[in-house]
């Protein structure tokens, strides 16, 4: 048997890839990976595109090319932050394969074994697997319905030589939570004072369906702190793995040198096709369709939570994105109830429990309801609820003994 590198070794498998290899079964009901409707995938614009870009200039597109990116597809990443009032040029913006390897790339420069990340609690799955193959020590902060709490912070900041905090702002994965205007401010203020960078990961800033929209971190930061990712797998279809990582300029040469080490650069033909799909097609009317339908499947969803899951269920509704997170009463071990719920009642979802840094809460679980549709989440989440109502008991009787 080979020997693996120790940074390999220690970096556990994605709970939600593992159980997306059950869920694929086309008799299961899933509501576990965090997948945008694929019949809302803008297809024929997006092969228009394609033939546009192979007809016009095929050779260009087809060939190696520049490791920051097409410069025109930069251009219009970076005008949707000016127009947030965040000032960024073209030399700001760093084209990746989706907004995951910005976290990766930014963890090769950024970290060295034993560096300090800081995360909410509980926090995006993936991004503690990329912090795991950096050999990071993470520092997970509770976070309340407004964002992380800025006390508890400040506590780690004082005491922990933290080199990232890394968080989700808007409609959090898995939480649902978006930070509050005041959240953000004090954030700023916490990292300013420490000079510590922030990774601000945003691939669902554009689906809000409800709420008041909140201002991007990048907008509060007159440090060049924040570096702030995106992606077009909510926006457009996540097959066409382009993202963006925008950073300042004392980072952006070792943010190219990590990407020119990992891949050379992103697909050409990708990245033209989607500057070109941009230059003619009408990308808010498309947002405002994921908007309504999302909103609409959110709200199905739950009134199904509510009326069918067990007493002393709780969870918030989101203004935005494409999950429910649910906590059941004590005693339900959703981790143990998996098998069950997809062998007897043929539903998938996504245990709560991995996506906590430390006192993961075994109660609790993430439902996505972007997925399907309307008629599936209702029979789906009313099969779970029977489950979680009739194992509730013998848990609470187990608990006892």
């Amino acid at each position: 048997m080979m020997r693996l590198a120790e940074r390999t070794s220690g970096v556990t498998p994605s709970a939600v890839r593992e159980i997306l290899k059950v869920a694929e079964q086309p008799q299961v009901r899933s509501f576990a990976g965090g997948l945008p409707a694929p019949e809302l995938f803008p297809i024929e614009a997006i092969a228009e595109a394609h033939a546009r870009v192979l007809s016009k200039s095929g050779a260009a597109a087809l060939q190696y090319s520049a490791t920051e990116g097409f410069g025109p597809l930069r251009e219009w990443i970076a005008s949707r932050y000016r127009d947030q009032s965040a000032p960024t040029s073209v030399e700001d913006v760093l084209i990746t394969n989706g907004s995951q390897q910005g976290i990766d790339l930014v963890s090769r420069v950024l970290l060295d074994p034993g560096a300090v990340v800081v995360t909410e609690n509980p926090t995006y799955l993936a991004a503690l697997q990329v912090f795991q193959a950096a050999q990071a020590r993470v520092i997970a902060v509770d976070s309340d319905r407004e964002g992380m709490r800025l006390e508890a912070l400040a506590a780690v900041l004082s005491t922990d030589d933290v080199r990232l905090i890394y968080l989700v702002p808007n409609f959090a994965n898995p939480t649902g939570v978006t930070w509050s205007a005041a959240r953000r401010a004090g954030l700023i203020a916490l990292a300013q004072a420490w000079k510590v960078p922030i990774l601000e990961d945003d691939p669902y800033g554009a689906i809000r369906f409800s709420g008041e929209p909140q201002p991007p971190l990048a907008s509060l930061d007159h440090e060049g702190l924040v570096l702030s990712l995106g992606t077009f797998s909510k926006m457009l279809a996540p097959g066409l793995r382009v993202g963006w990582l925008r950073a300042p300029a004392s980072l952006m040469r070792h943010l190219v040198v990590g990407k020119q080490a990992t891949d050379l650069h992103s697909s050409s033909l990708a990245q033209r096709a989607i500057s070109e799909l941009l230059a003619r097609f009408d990308l808010e009317a498309h947002l405002e369709t994921l908007r309504a339908t999302y909103r609409d499947r959110c709200h199905v969803m739950a009134d199904v939570v509510t009326a069918s899951f067990p007493e002393g269920t709780h969870f918030e509704c989101p203004e935005g994105g494409l999950f429910l997170w649910v906590e059941l009463p004590r005693g339900l071990d959703t981790l143990a109830l998996l098998s069950t719920a997809v062998t007897r009642h043929r539903v998938a979802y996504v245990p709560g429990a991995p996506f906590f840094v430390d006192r993961a809460r075994s109660n609790t679980l993430r439902l996505n309801f972007s997925n399907c549709q309307p008629a599936a989440i209702v029979d789906g989440i009313a099969s779970l609820g029977a489950l979680f109502t009739e194992e509730l008991p013998r848990e609470l009787a187990a608990a006892a003994l």
